[in-house]
């Protein structure tokens, strides 16, 4: 056996007999769910540990410029990583490779926390947060892809909405742990105890995780719910080749650029308001650093109720419609930054960041659920991807690197009027989407509209 043969899709089996499919569907959608959703979390116990350690870490005379520069190592590293290893895993097992991006997130989690004087060298902590950036891109396409051949369109807002909670609660958990255990321990306890934890559910997740229906004896989604996407695709159950799914379905298609483009500013919004929390409550609201993990709590519980009302609003009252939706959000959004910033009270502050936390994962869920809603279900790890790759190239390294310089050398109203910036131009790109509206039809025959492309959206009637 090849070194990554374990990658590859799981081939499909003899068809179970008719009786049996009904109570099958059901147990594996949800142990499929279960997975996706403990896998998702995992990832992020084990990604935003350095921002919970930088009040330590400026102690210790790292700049705010420097420590923005290490933060950038993630989504520099994820940008590539998450579009790259999002093409490779729509042609594997979401199973398998869901876990090997944890394993190596896990280990350099152990390194940074278990070995003495990685803190004294800036290189060498930039390097393994590069190393952990990149194995975080390996959490969020095969979970797409999961979800692109389990759940059907119709049903994806909500399903993808609770999905979606699993990492705000992991973010969450991270931050509740870091106000727990590094006082018990040191700062480095942030990166090791998460790890252990993440090893447990590592084991959990490889029992729970399916490949395709047809890997256990299933049809297809759309067969077994019925429902039919009105985007034509030949042969919709065929593995594509990396050529034919970058080309034919993802970069010739101009909402995917739409989608991307503004990515870039909702998750400079996302990261620039939860990895500056920590030290802006400290610094400027005379938070104490014990409590400094307070804002990832509140910020990421916030998301959880933001992402459940956001998927059913857009499935029920949209009609399946999302970029209204994103637009109502960063409005929303925006009102709130100019709270944080202009009022100087910790309770008001506190209550901003709720706001904030609220409406932005929103945004931040509905942009993947209408790139799952346009693109070929065996091409979306890769879609995923390239929003990806603009969102955290463009808007987590603006947040991290971009704004630490920003904060250091205008002060934090520079920063704050760049995030306002940031929140005008998502609008703008949401609004070029507003003819999008997702579609299905129950029948299987051929789509009324024949000029309807491989891969594009169903618009509506401009009347």
């Amino acid at each position: 056996m090849k070194l990554f043969d374990f990658l590859k899709p799981a081939r499909h089996i003899e068809k179970l007999s008719s009786e049996k499919v009904d109570a099958a569907y059901k147990k594996y959608r949800y142990m499929n769910f279960a997975g996706i959703f403990i896998g998702y979390g995992s990832y992020y116990l084990l990604r935003s540990n350095f921002a919970l350690a930088m009040p330590h870490l400026g102690h210790l005379g790292f700049t705010k410029g420097q420590m923005g520069l290490i933060l950038s190592a993630i989504p520099t590293a994820y940008g590539i990583s998450k579009f790259i290893m999002g093409n490779l895993s729509d042609r594997s097992n979401p199973r398998y490779f869901i876990i090997t991006g944890l394993i190596i997130s896990i280990a350099v989690n152990l390194f940074l926390g278990c070995l003495s004087g990685i803190a004294a060298s800036l290189t060498l902590m930039y390097s393994l947060i590069f190393v952990n950036g990149w194995a975080q891109g390996m959490g969020a396409p095969p979970c797409y892809r999961t979800a692109a051949h389990w759940f059907s369109i119709s049903e994806r807002g909500r399903i993808m909405a609770m999905w979606n909670v699993s990492h705000n609660l992991g973010a969450a958990l991270l931050g509740a742990l870091a106000m727990v255990v590094i006082p018990m321990f040191t700062w480095q306890s942030i990166f090791y105890v998460p790890s252990v934890i993440v090893m447990v559910l590592a084991l959990i997740i490889v029992f729970l995780m399916r490949d395709t229906p047809q890997s256990v004896g299933l049809m297809p989604i759309e067969e077994y719910r019925n429902e039919y996407p009105t985007c034509k695709v030949e042969n919709k159950e065929k593995e594509l080749s990396a050529k034919e799914i970058l080309f034919k379905y993802v970069l010739n298609n101009k909402y995917v650029w739409f989608l991307a483009l503004a990515n870039i500013f909702v998750y400079f919004i996302r990261y620039g308001i939860l990895n500056w929390a920590p030290t802006y409550l400290t610094e400027m609201r005379g938070l104490k650093i014990s409590y400094s993990g307070i804002a990832f709590v509140i910020y990421e519980s916030a998301g959880i109720i933001g992402m459940l009302l956001c998927g059913f609003a857009s499935d029920k009252l949209f009609k399946g419609r999302r970029a209204p939706v994103s637009i109502l959000c960063m409005v929303i959004v925006g009102i709130g930054i100019l709270m944080y910033w202009i009022i100087p009270n910790i309770v008001v502050n506190q209550i901003s960041l709720f706001i904030i936390g609220m409406f932005i994962y929103g945004p931040v869920m509905l942009v993947g659920i209408q790139m799952l809603d346009i693109i070929s279900k065996k091409a979306v790890g890769t879609a995923i991807g390239f929003l990806g790759l603009f969102g955290y190239w463009g808007g987590t390294i603006g947040a991290s690197a971009g704004l630490g310089y920003i904060f250091q050398f205008f002060g934090w109203e520079g920063g704050f009027i760049a995030l306002i910036t940031a929140c005008a131009l998502a609008i703008f790109f949401f609004s070029l989407t507003l003819k999008i509206k997702c579609a299905t039809h129950q029948t299987g025959l051929e789509v009324e509209n024949e000029n309807i492309a491989n891969n594009k959206p169903v618009l509506e009637n401009a009347t």
